[in-house]
């Protein structure tokens, strides 16, 4: 019986080894592809993604950028990971420096679009390159950043439906946003809307198998966790 578990051990370290090459090009290749799509939708200048409506409007107030303030927020998301029981990981601290320091260089790099016929398929393309690459980090399985935890803490300890709990995340953080005076529009709206069933199948779609992995993502209720004595 013990060898029998040694074994499994043994297979385990060297299969997790195997794939660790490919879970790291997920974690960089979702990340950067995510802070991308962030400085892409700023672009397209037809309403930003509801976390960085927020931040946003705090840059406004602070007079600092806003890939500086996403990396702030970012660090102060942590806090509720707490109680959500959530573990930090290598992804997420990757995720709290990559993503402002990629949308800022984005923001250096694209110019300002006028033009309707483009400003439109690139809010459709940020959209979907940033629900691809929510899945294509989580994947990885070197953890979350900060505010996907709070997507999937929430999703772990309620038992809701994934989809709906991005959803009411989305919703939540656009009021306080636009609250503080960040860009609302339509593509806002549509972001809120469409990047909770994106990121659930693209989680779906890039998942890496192997005795480690784990769900993240079910598309249907679960028992919720039964509360701590």
């Amino acid at each position: 019986m013990f060898s029998a578990r040694r074994s499994d051990a043994v297979e385990d370290t060297e299969e997790t080894g195997r794939r660790l090459p490919r879970r790291l090009v997920h974690l960089y290749t979702g990340l950067v592809l995510y802070g991308l799509s962030m400085g892409l939708q700023l672009r397209a200048g037809l309403g930003l993604e509801p976390w960085s409506v927020l931040n946003q409007g705090i840059s406004r107030h602070t007079g600092l950028s806003i890939g500086t303030i996403t990396i702030a927020s970012g660090a102060l998301i942590l806090l509720p990971w707490i109680p959500l029981r959530q573990r930090p990981g290598l992804g997420t601290v990757s995720n709290v420096v990559i993503l402002g320091l990629v949308m800022d260089a984005t923001i250096a790099l694209v110019p300002e679009i006028t033009s309707l016929a483009f400003r439109i398929p690139l809010l459709a393309a940020a959209i979907l390159l940033n629900g691809m690459a929510t899945g294509l980090y989580i994947s990885a399985r070197f953890g979350p950043g900060p505010r996907d935890g709070l997507m999937t803490g929430l999703h772990q300890r309620t038992g809701r439906p994934l989809r709906l709990v991005r959803t009411c995340i989305e919703v939540a953080v656009l009021v306080a946003g636009f609250t503080l005076g960040g860009s609302v529009g339509v593509g806002t709206v549509l972001y809120a809307l469409a990047i909770g069933p994106l990121a659930q199948f693209s989680l779906r779609f890039f998942t890496i198998g192997g005795r480690g992995g784990r769900v993240v993502a079910s598309s249907a209720p679960v028992s919720a966790p039964a509360p701590s004595s």
